[in-house]
């Protein structure tokens, strides 16, 4: 029906296609506007409750922190510089609440060489308003001291730069990647048009993506990181989806079928595929907002909707190009002297390796193995943890304030536990308390911070660990486990981390569980196999341990960071962003399995024995798979020039999981494993079926 409605309305669609892209552009600072930021921590979790409880009682949050020190040309000591700067931001209209170590009763915000002071404040409104009245606070302070006087650091401020330094690196790496990505595609096809139309599709998918996540944003939490990861890899999915339908085009084609119906075979084969794709590649991101960290949301709610707009945009407009343009699709090829195939062939490398892989695959199967295995071995000592500003580079103002900040100051506002007394405790049990806390491990010490009568009290406990370490988990937890003379809430920066980890752990058995029976039943329905499916998950999770480990070894041990430009090891991977980074190179194995099952399931529909079967299907998809994955691996390795690690952690992360999948897994390792199956791959318990239920007419690619 789809092939039909495109072809028969080829204009129709490509004018249709040109104004929504139009009306899309039009829209798109519309939608920019509606994105929020941050989200990384759990809002229903008693630390963020603690934060609300302890603003009501008169404690704010802080957003932005500056450190003074003393300035040299006036003789004005650290201490005057923080007052000066501070009357200076309490006049501004942004800042809430100020504060700083100059005053007596705050000696935690001096450093302990007694060379700089901190300035706190507290900022009014939306999180977008607050950045931007940290910009003009900051360039307030700067005026009204030397400007060398003055460092940055603070959620506030920390958030803006690194999202303006992620927009600008992925802009960077999306118009570092289109070139190379044409290259390839251009080696594949054989023809300039042909290999701009992947191009042109992801193009317009990526576009019309933006209006809708930007309608979703008024409705629900869409950070701008979220859609700017999920564009990133919604364009590689794009080029994938049109890759393999101009393919199967072009090998019908070849065939001898005039163009029309070898355009309505490569939909109802290719096109199949791709929309069993796109379903898998949404079930899972779609399981994966069981955990309720806002920021994975957001990451999944993109990703789903730039999958699913690249497959609807792919199917329709790529038949309509082609109809449209003619033979204009199998013209220029540069490489033709060169060329020893056309497309549609069959691949003569892939069809050598899979017969011999058939042949001994018990020994192509253990190498492969052993290999992938030791690939995940680190993987086995993963730690979660949520970005911070050591996300930028070392050398950054951002990361380097920051830093300087922890190690200074006794009282960090990251290192500051708070504690929130529901209601007024008598003053002997208070002080009791207070002492309790001030003997659990890692606390240096324990003062009251504010107090209203009726409203309950706030204490305030500095320690020396950092939030998101082990020590800082020991340490939140010992708190909280201190009798309490009334009921307490327990909040600061390293319990915001520790709730949100425990319960995305709690939540990931059921993320797992959801993808695992969702994909399961997804593939028997597309291979009506039993089998197959169980088969395909087993060798998807090996692929993706393969992934994940290295990904372990680089960006939380350090292991060769220096290949990827360097960056601040933190020991930990922010768990938001390597949950979006499994999902996809989830979605992306089970895509290339998606397209490869179809292919060797039509050719045992067709009377191939399985070896033949299996034999023939690589060598029809091998060269197609590989062009695919690397398209996908140029797109998202791009990243690996951004200065922030999490973006180099995803783009590594997902290039990586889709060279191994086509390489190594479907390369090697599946039909290794199919020709030891033999027809067991495609039992299916129903009785009286020949062939294991395969009496229907072929339909997949």
């Amino acid at each position: 029906m789809v092939a039909r409605m495109s072809v028969a309305r080829a204009r129709l669609v490509a004018l249709g296609a040109v104004l929504v892209v139009a009306c899309s552009a039009w829209l798109i600072p519309l939608s920019v506007a509606a994105f929020g930021r941050d989200g990384r921590v759990i809002e229903s979790s008693e630390a963020v409750r603690a934060r609300h409880a302890a603003e009501r009682v008169g404690v704010a949050p802080v957003d932005l922190v500056l450190t003074v020190t003393g300035d040299g040309r006036t003789g004005r000591t650290a201490i005057a510089v923080a007052q000066i700067v501070s009357a200076a931001l309490r006049r501004e209209s942004g800042a809430r609440v100020v504060w700083s170590g100059a005053t007596a009763d705050q000696p935690a915000l001096r450093s302990r060489d007694g060379a700089a002071v901190l300035v706190l404040a507290s900022l009014n409104g939306s999180v977008l308003e607050r950045e931007k009245s940290a910009d003009r606070l900051v360039a307030r302070a700067r005026a009204v001291v030397p400007a060398s006087t003055v460092q940055v650091s603070g959620p506030s401020w920390t958030l803006e730069r690194v999202d303006s330094r992620i927009e600008h690196d992925l802009l960077r790496a999306e118009l570092l990647a289109a070139p190379v990505v044409l290259a390839v595609l251009l080696i594949t096809y054989g023809s300039f048009v042909s290999a701009l139309m992947p191009v042109l599709v992801a193009g317009v998918a990526v576009l019309c993506t933006i209006p809708l996540l930007g309608g979703m944003a008024r409705l629900v939490h869409v950070s701008a990181f979220a859609v700017d990861a999920a564009l990133a890899i919604g364009f590689g999915l794009a080029v994938d989806y049109t890759l393999f339908l101009l393919a199967r085009y072009r090998e019908e084609l070849a065939e001898g079928l005039a163009r029309v119906e070898a355009l309505a075979v490569a939909v109802r084969t290719s096109g199949r595929s791709v929309a069993f794709s796109a379903a898998a590649v949404t079930v899972c991101l779609a399981a994966v907002t069981v955990v309720p960290v806002p920021l994975v949301r957001a990451l999944a709610l993109a990703g789903v909707t730039v999958t699913l707009l690249s497959a609807i945009v792919a199917l329709l407009l790529t038949p309509a190009c082609v109809v449209l343009l003619g033979p204009l699709c199998e013209r220029g090829d540069p490489f033709h002297r060169w060329r020893r195939t056309k497309l549609g062939q069959g691949s003569p490398f892939w069809r050598r390796t899979a017969q011999v892989v058939t042949r001994r695959w018990a020994v192509a199967a253990g190498v492969v193995v052993v290999l992938l295995s030791t690939m995940a071995w680190p993987f086995a000592h993963a730690r979660l943890g949520i970005m911070d500003h050591r996300v930028m580079p070392a050398s950054s103002p951002v990361a380097s304030v920051g830093e300087r900040v922890r190690d200074d100051f006794a009282g960090a506002p990251e290192q500051v536990v708070t504690v929130v007394l529901s209601q007024p405790a008598p003053a002997a049990r208070l002080a009791g308390y207070q002492h309790a806390l001030a003997a659990v491990p890692g606390v240096t010490g324990v003062q009251v911070t504010a107090g209203a009568p009726g409203a309950g009290t706030v204490l305030a406990a500095t320690t020396t660990v950092r939030a998101g370490s082990s020590s800082a988990a020991a340490l939140v937890k010992g708190i909280r486990a201190v009798p309490a003379p009334v009921p307490v809430l327990v909040g600061g920066r390293a319990a915001e981390v520790e709730d949100t980890l425990v319960a995305a752990k709690r939540a990931l058995p059921w993320a797992v569980a959801l993808i695992s029976v969702g994909l399961a039943l997804l593939l028997a329905l597309f291979t009506r196999s039993v089998v197959a499916p169980l088969k395909a998950l087993v060798v998807a999770v090996v692929s993706l341990g393969a992934s994940l480990g290295v990904v372990v070894a680089v960006f939380q041990d350090g292991t060769a960071r220096g290949m990827l430009g360097g960056f601040m090891v933190t020991g930990t991977l922010d768990i938001s962003l390597l949950l979006f980074t499994l999902a996809i190179a989830l979605a992306l194995s089970v895509d290339y399995e998606v397209f490869l099952l179809g292919r060797i399931r039509e050719e045992y529909q067709r009377g191939a024995d399985n070896r033949v079967a299996v034999v023939e299907g690589i060598a029809r998809t091998g060269r197609l798979m590989t062009s695919a994955a690397l398209a996908v691996a140029v797109s998202t390795s791009a990243m690996v020039t951004s200065s922030v690690s999490v973006i180099k952690m995803i783009g590594a992360g997902v290039a990586l999981a889709a060279l191994v999948d086509a390489v190594l897994v479907r390369g090697v390792l599946v039909p290794a494993v199919m020709a030891a199956l033999g027809s067991a791959n495609w039992w299916l318990p129903a009785a009286g079926r020949h062939r294991s239920g395969l009496s229907a007419p072929p339909e997949a690619a």
